[in-house]
């Protein structure tokens, strides 16, 4: 219904009818626009913020399960590149310096990667940063498991041709897989019995006292008496520099001068000379130096299992010799 405006005019004491000008019209037009926008914005702005569209509501929900995702899938990645650090370490360190082979270089283990312009089209869309980070890690993982097979490679090779140098090197454990709880591991460590901080050349496997111990490669018994520190104590001499000692047992069970061979037993675990409980103190010395014996076990633990052992030698601190 259109509305009819009239004005008072004093001149002829009447009401007259009044017809609004075009301009006064748009103008009482361009007020209803604006109050109507400032409500209806005011109202979206509610309903978006208090309530939250759906879809946005959506699109968070699966941003945040993404995230969740990716921290787990990135702490998966972080852990297996740690193992293969230490694969690596081993390979360089011990196996390559046993086969008397120079290391591999950086560039040799990334050689054929791309490092600085491959995740450039990534890094170039938005919010990928991410995905990007992830392509990264998934590829230095995989080319250094292609490079670590190679030289695996190469290692067997020589390998064959050095068989009795392998034999009598020390490289299993010298009590079997899950009858000891590593006890403290290589390094400074606080003395049991001084209190004091103390370089411990070895590693101590707590078990039972009986459990058996083995040789941990072909070698000459040295040693095989009690001593004031080891207790009862064995000493094996492996030729090409190497030697092991096996410490605190209860029983001895072979003669100085006696040839052994990897895995045979040789005496069982106890708690003689300075030992604060019944355990296996173990050493491995290499022109009459101590080496970390976590380095010699590449032939009976699984990669798992060499992984554990390691954070197990690495966190045991309670020093039992």
């Amino acid at each position: 219904m259109k509305q009819v405006f009239y004005r008072y005019n004093p001149d002829t004491d009447n009401f007259e009818r009044h017809y609004p000008t075009f301009r006064s019209r748009l103008a009482s037009a361009g007020r209803y626009l604006l109050v109507g926008s400032v409500i209806g914005g005011g109202m979206y702005l509610i309903f978006m913020f208090g309530f939250g569209l759906p879809t946005e509501k959506n699109l968070r929900k699966e941003n945040s399960e993404l995230k969740s995702q990716y921290a787990i899938l990135e702490k998966r990645l972080d852990n297996s590149i740690k193992v293969m650090e230490d694969i690596r370490n081993r390979d360089d360190n011990f196996y390559r310096v046993m086969m008397q082979m120079d290391p591999l270089s950086s560039n040799q283990r990334l050689s054929g990667m791309d490092l600085d312009t491959k995740y450039d089209r990534l890094g170039k869309l938005n919010d990928l940063e991410l995905l990007t980070r992830m392509n990264q890690q998934i590829d230095l993982l995989e080319h250094q498991i292609y490079s670590q097979s190679l030289s695996f490679d190469q290692l067997k090779e020589a390998a064959g041709e050095q068989k009795d140098k392998i034999a009598r090197i020390p490289s299993v454990l010298p009590i079997h897989i899950g009858q000891f709880t590593m006890s403290s591991g290589y390094g400074y460590r606080r003395d049991p019995v001084y209190g004091t901080a103390k370089f411990h050349s070895g590693l101590d496997f707590a078990a039972p006292t009986g459990t058996p111990v083995f040789a941990t490669a072909d070698a000459k018994v040295e040693v095989a008496d009690r001593k004031p520190i080891y207790g009862n104590c064995i000493d094996l001499d492996h030729g090409f520099n190497y030697k092991t000692r096996y410490a605190h047992l209860s029983q001895i069970l072979v003669k100085p001068g006696e040839e052994v061979k990897r895995g045979q037993l040789i005496g069982k675990v106890g708690s003689t000379g300075k030992s604060s409980g019944s355990h296996l103190h173990y050493e491995v010395l290499f022109k009459g130096e101590p080496q970390n014996p976590v380095n010699y076990y590449f032939m009976d633990l699984t990669p798992e299992e060499y992984a554990t052992l390691i954070r197990q030698a690495e966190n045991s601190a309670h020093v039992m010799d």
